[in-house]
């Protein structure tokens, strides 16, 4: 005989999203899918459209790359380490950066079953950059019920960046704020690129909220990649580093000391101080022992 339910024992049937984390602690292992170069993934919906509370997993060991979810339904798990033998990844930052026309999912952080909004769908601009420590979670990419999913592809950017690296955090925490003597001093041993130069020009784009500024440079004291260029014409090295429209760069007369870094493909801004000021600064930290590395001679 089937025995009655006790009063006040009914409970609300849960929630979609409940039900799909319920399901991805369950059977975590069985959806899973590998990217193929370990940096990227591409993969599309409609390979489990009829069964669309499916989670798949995404395993990726790399310091950069991409998403690309075509058709999004489901859910994604994805699970990004840099490619180390360590436990040292903990100590990292993890930004994406959405692209342009990215619909389709919206974006949280989970852990331990929790759900945070990072990213709202259609919820972020060109130049939008979202950042967090592991520690905060990982990323959960969840399709929002769409009545036509032909059009809609869910696609970032994401970097890994060593906390260690003091340009890189400087940018992503206040990027218009003048840098310490310390944080230029750390700069100039951690950048991608230090160079010496002048402004030629800066033009704004108002699109993309960023400003490109031409500069000429007189020194390079270190690029990691060809970043900087010879002109033909009259053999001088000239390049563009863009900052954000908000931090107001305008043309300034004099030589500067520019450092900065490669993210998402572009080259951007960290500490640029006069260089009259980093030649103060730089005597003052040798003398009393304190410069973390040697730059070379002027």
């Amino acid at each position: 005989m089937r025995r009655a339910p006790a009063p006040g024992l009914l409970l609300p049937p849960p929630s979609p999203l409940l039900l799909l984390l319920g399901f991805l602690v369950l059977d975590r292992g069985c959806t899973a899918q590998y990217s193929s170069d370990l940096c990227s993934w591409r993969g599309s919906g409609l390979t489990h459209e009829s069964h669309r509370k499916d989670v798949e997993q995404v395993y990726l060991r790399c310091s950069e790359g991409t998403i690309e979810w075509m058709y999004p339904t489901g859910a994604l798990i994805v699970n990004l380490r840099p490619n180390i033998i360590s436990s040292s990844y903990k100590h990292w930052t993890v930004c994406i950066k959405p692209y342009k026309n990215s619909a389709g999912a919206n974006i949280y952080l989970e852990k331990t079953g929790e759900l945070k909004l990072l990213v709202q769908e259609g919820d972020h601009s060109p130049t939008s950059v979202y950042c967090f420590n592991f520690d905060q979670g990982g990323l959960f990419v969840e399709a929002t019920p769409q009545q036509d999913i032909s059009r809609k592809i869910t696609g970032f950017q994401y970097e890994l960046i060593s906390k260690g690296m003091a340009s890189d955090l400087h940018m992503i925490s206040a990027p218009c704020r003048p840098c310490s003597d310390t944080e230029v001093l750390l700069a100039v041993c951690s950048s991608d690129f230090v160079v010496r130069g002048t402004i030629q020009s800066v033009i704004n784009e108002e699109d993309q909220q960023d400003s490109v500024i031409s500069i000429n440079i007189n020194r390079i004291y270190r690029q990691k990649t060809r970043i900087f260029n010879s002109a033909e014409e009259n053999g001088r090295w000239q390049g563009q580093i863009k900052t954000l429209l908000q931090c107001g760069v305008k043309p300034g007369e004099g030589d500067f000391l520019f450092t900065g870094s490669m993210h998402f493909g572009e080259v951007r801004l960290g500490c640029a101080p006069r260089f009259k000021d980093f030649q103060r600064m730089y005597k003052e930290a040798k003398d009393k022992g304190l410069n973390p590395c040697e730059i070379g001679p002027d």
